[in-house]
């Protein structure tokens, strides 16, 4: 019996040999690929670090060489003096007001249409449905100078209509989002839904909507992020000051006072830290959306 579990033992050593092997391999791949994304991530963070550091600079230590990464005397006064000589309250509270509306209409929109291209059946559908998708391979900048000879005609120039009115007639991308995330959804509940009398759009409002949390919270960031961070809109359709968005605020300061650049930074550090705190929170709704409408790969 000693002599059999004496040879066994070096047999045992050698099938484990070779997990082993695979196992320190599979580790020391990740911790590589690991190491790999954090200086990648460090590499992307320079510059929102270079804007925080410079907005707590005097002016004439902006551009000392070599950078001053963390300044020995943090100047707080920079966010102060921006709201002393910008209306930097009414460029956010415009922000606020087209981000809300237009966020509002691309959920709505996308919500019906999606719905209606995913789980009812009508003559054309999928012809309807080749041409939105085909409409999403079609520049902004063609359709630009139309779009604002309409608006012209409709009187809506100097307003905030143009940036967010079109959000509620449907965006061709969040539609797409929204119908491929709505096409994995039980056909089974609709359908004794059905039996027992209700309507499509009760359907919609009460078995459709709350089956689809992830694909309206990806779709309601995606649209924050556009209509908060747009700067074209703004630029074309508002000519008076009171009514710029943050953006184009920010765009219209820099002009006239570009070589103050501890400023410029300090307005830049206020207009991003919402679009920051909001991916922060709504990260994991973001990412299982996207990845339950089948845009990621799997």
């Amino acid at each position: 019996m000693t002599a059999t579990a004496k040879s066994s033992l070096p047999e045992t050593a050698a099938i484990k040999s070779p997990r082993l092997t695979r196992r320190a391999r599979t580790l020391l791949g990740h911790g590589a690929l690991h190491v790999l994304l954090i200086i990648w991530g460090i590499t992307f963070l320079i510059p929102l670090l270079w804007v925080l550091t410079t907005s707590l600079k005097t002016p004439g230590q902006v551009f000392i060489v070599p950078v001053q990464w963390i300044p020995k005397t943090p100047r707080w006064s920079n966010y102060r003096e921006i709201f002393e000589i910008l209306p930097l309250t009414s460029f956010i509270r415009n922000s606020l007001f087209v981000t809300a509306m237009g966020t509002l209409g691309s959920v709505f929109s996308s919500l019906l249409v999606g719905y209606s291209l995913a789980r009812l059946r009508w003559p054309g559908r999928d012809a309807v449905f080749t041409l939105l998708v085909a409409t999403m391979m079609l520049p902004g900048i063609v359709t630009l100078i139309p779009t604002f000879i309409l608006f012209k005609y409709l009187g809506w120039l100097d307003t905030f209509l143009p940036l967010f009115v079109p959000s509620w007639f449907g965006v061709p991308f969040y539609i797409f989002l929204m119908r491929q995330f709505m096409i994995g959804l039980p056909y089974e509940l609709e359908e004794a839904a059905r039996i027992d009398g209700a309507s499509s759009l009760r359907i919609l409002a009460q078995i459709i909507v709350p089956l689809s949390g992830p694909a309206i919270a990806a779709v309601a960031i995606f649209a924050t992020l556009a209509h908060y961070n747009d700067f074209m809109g703004p630029l074309i359709y508002l000519s008076t000051n009171d009514k710029f968005t943050l953006a184009l605020g920010l765009f219209w300061y820099q002009g006239r006072y570009g070589n103050f650049w501890h400023l410029v930074m300090a307005a830049s550090t206020v207009a991003i830290t919402p679009v920051l705190i909001l991916f922060f929170i709504a990260q994991r709704h973001f990412v299982r959306g996207i990845a339950l409408t089948g845009l990621a790969g799997r």
